[in-house]
C-alpha cells in the first residue's frame, strides 16, 4: 500500500479522495493555484505545493509541475480524480516514467479506450450492443456520406473527452457543415484533439450508466446503476441508483453482459458503462468512462462500498475482496449538483444534516468563486429505504442547505425534484427541453 499519494486535482474531489486518504492512514500531498492559495483541499492535506497561475493551463494541467511536486514531496502515487489529467495516457506514461504509480488505468488502456470511436469497434465483439456509427471521420465529406447512411438526425460527438462538449446534435444536412465546425474546434481546445464521429440519434432516451470495479486479478463487479437523465446541455444535474425504469431482470441481466465484456476487454481499475435505455428497454452502450465519474457518491450511498478507496487499493495490487454476489442494491439514493450560478464570496454555510445525508464540497465561509473553474460548489446526496422517502429527505435538506454570497442552483434543484415527470420516475433526457 502508498504511505504517500498526491492529488492532481482541486475542489470537492480533492477534499473527497485526501478524507479517504486519511481514513486509508495515507499521507497527502495537494498542489493548487495561485486561485486556490486558501482553498480547503490545501488546508487538509498533510502538505501542498503551488504549480502556476489561475488558470487550469498555469496549473492543473501542468504535467511536469504536478510530477515535480510528487518527486519532490516523496510520494509513491498520484490520484488524478476526474477532469484535467484524470484520463491523459501521456500523463500517466510520464508518471510511470519517474517511478510514480498513476490511479487509474494503465496507459495502453486509457488510449484504447477512450476513444469512444475506436471503443465501439471493441465493445462490438462483446454482448453489448453500440449505438450505430462510424470510427473517426477524415473530414466533413466523409461525415455527409455516413449521416446520410445512418439517417438523420444524427449526433456528432469528440472522439476524446466527455462532459458534454465536443458533442452536437444534427437534425438535417444543412446543420452538419457548421456543427462540424463548431464541434471539432470545441473538441481541440478543450481535450487537445479534435478528430469527430457520428451515431445515430436516439430518442427518446434515459441516459443510465454502470459503475464498475475490476482488479488486476480478472475479478470484476458491477455496483448497479446510476440515472443520469436530468441534464441540460450535456451537463448531468441529479443522478439517482437505481433507475426507476429498470425492472430486477433487466437489471440482472445488463449487469451480467457489463461484467463479461469489462473482463473481456481486459480493464482494470473504476470505470463506467453509458448508455442509453430506449423506450423499449434495449441498452444501446454509448461510452466507457476511464475514471472516477463525478456522481460516484451516489453509488457509495447505495451500495456502503467507497468507491475512492477500492481506486487506491486497485492500484496498489490490492484484489478486490467482494463478489459481485455480495453486492445489495437496496433502497434508493438520490444526488443534487448544486452549482455556482455566478462569482461570489461565501458568506455563510450551512449544510443539513440527519441519517444518511452527504454533502461532498470544498466551501468554507470565505470560499472565494472565481471564474477560472467549472460552478459545481458540491453535491448533496441522500439515501431511503423507498424511492418516495427519499424523495421527501432530498427536499428537507436542499431547503436546509444554505449557501450565501454565491449564487446557486438550489430552488431550481427544488423546483426539478417536485415536477410530476421526476417524482413518478417517468423522465428521460427530454426534461430539461435536450429534445
Amino acid at each position: 500500500m502508498f504511505s504517500k499519494i498526491l492529488i492532481a486535482n482541486r475542489g470537492e474531489i480533492a477534499v473527497r479522495i485526501i478524507r479517504a486518504c486519511k481514513e486509508m492512514g495515507v499521507a497527502t500531498v495537494a498542489v493548487y493555484s495561485q486561485a486556490d492559495a486558501e482553498a480547503l483541499h490545501v488546508a487538509l492535506a498533510d502538505e501542498s505545493y503551488c504549480i502556476g497561475g489561475p488558470e487550469a493551463s498555469e496549473s492543473y494541467l501542468k504535467e511536469n509541475q504536478i510530477v515535480s511536486a510528487a518527486l519532490l514531496s516523496g510520494a509513491q502515487a498520484i490520484h488524478p480524480g476526474y477532469g484535467f489529467l484524470s484520463e491523459n495516457a501521456h500523463f500517466a506514461r510520464l508518471c510511470r516514467r519517474n517511478g510514480l504509480a498513476f490511479i487509474g488505468p494503465d496507459p495502453a488502456s486509457m488510449e484504447r479506450l477512450s476513444d469512444k470511436a475506436i471503443l465501439k469497434r471493441i465493445i462490438s465483439d462483446t454482448e453489448l450492443r453500440p449505438i450505430p456509427g462510424t470510427q473517426a471521420l477524415s473530414g466533413l465529406e466523409e461525415a455527409r456520406a455516413a449521416a446520410e447512411k445512418i439517417g438523420y438526425p444524427v449526433m456528432l460527438k469528440a472522439c476524446a473527452g466527455g462532459g458534454g462538449r465536443g458533442i452536437r446534435r444534427i437534425l438535417s444536412p444543412e446543420e452538419l457543415e457548421p456543427a462540424w465546425q463548431q464541434a471539432a474546434s470545441e473538441a481541440l481546445s478543450a481535450f487537445g484533439d479534435g478528430s469527430l464521429y457520428l451515431e445515430k440519434y436516439v430518442s427518446p432516451a434515459r441516459h443510465v450508466e454502470l459503475q464498475m470495479l475490476s482488479d488486476e486479478y480478472g475479478n470484476v463487479v458491477c455496483l448497479g446503476e446510476r440515472d443520469c437523465s436530468v441534464q441540460r446541455r450535456n451537463q448531468k444535474l441529479i443522478e439517482e441508483t437505481p433507475s426507476p425504469a429498470i425492472d430486477p431482470d433487466r437489471r440482472a441481466k445488463i449487469m451480467a453482459q457489463a461484467c463479461q465484456a469489462v473482463k473481456q476487454i481486459g480493464y482494470v481499475g473504476a470505470g463506467t458503462l453509458e448508455f442509453l435505455l430506449d423506450r423499449e428497454g434495449n441498452f444501446w452502450f454509448m461510452e466507457m468512462n476511464v475514471r472516477l465519474q463525478v456522481e460516484h457518491c451516489v453509488t457509495e450511498m447505495l451500495t456502503g462500498i467507497d468507491l475512492v478507496k477500492w481506486q487506491i487499493r486497485i492500484a496498489a495490487g490490492i484484489p478486490l475482496n467482494f463478489t459481485q454476489e455480495d453486492i445489495r442494491l437496496e433502497g434508493s439514493a438520490i444526488e443534487c449538483r448544486i452549482n455556482a450560478a455566478g462569482c461570489g464570496k461565501l458568506e455563510m454555510l450551512h449544510v443539513p444534516g440527519g441519517p444518511a445525508v452527504r454533502f461532498d464540497t470544498s466551501l468554507m465561509e470565505g470560499t472565494q468563486v472565481t471564474p477560472y473553474y467549472d460552478s459545481l460548489l458540491g453535491k448533496l446526496i441522500v439515501y431511503a429505504k423507498t424511492r418516495e422517502e427519499t424523495l421527501r429527505k432530498l427536499r428537507a435538506s436542499l431547503c436546509e442547505l444554505v449557501i450565501r454570497g454565491i449564487p446557486t442552483n438550489i430552488e431550481q434543484q427544488l423546483q426539478w425534484i417536485a415536477d410530476d415527470r421526476f417524482t413518478s420516475g417517468n423522465y428521460d433526457l427530454t426534461f430539461m427541453g435536450n429534445g
